[in-house]
């Protein structure tokens, strides 16, 4: 048996959990400016599967996985902190 390729995986925050058994979840990364360098915070959004029951502002690591819907290609693995 042929093992698949690595699957990519992230670390974000829950910004909504107002669907069902999905969560969208922020990707923050930092890139330099193209001209003057200087490290800029640039955010991404990605629906991901959840059936864990994660709430907002909790720490999530998702990981990429088969379309599940029309926009939902990830899926979250574990909480990795609760939100205060």
């Amino acid at each position: 048996m042929t093992e698949r390729g690595r699957r990519q995986e992230m670390v974000g925050t829950v910004v909504s959990d107002k669907m069902q058994k999905t969560v969208v979840v922020a990707v923050e990364r930092l890139v330099a400016h193209p001209l003057y360098g200087r490290r800029m915070r640039r955010t991404s959004r990605f629906k991901a599967h959840d059936e864990i029951g994660c709430q907002v502002g909790d720490r999530v690591l998702i990981m990429e996985t088969r379309p599940l819907s029309k926009e939902k290609r990830w899926r979250v693995v574990r909480i990795l902190e609760r939100a205060r």
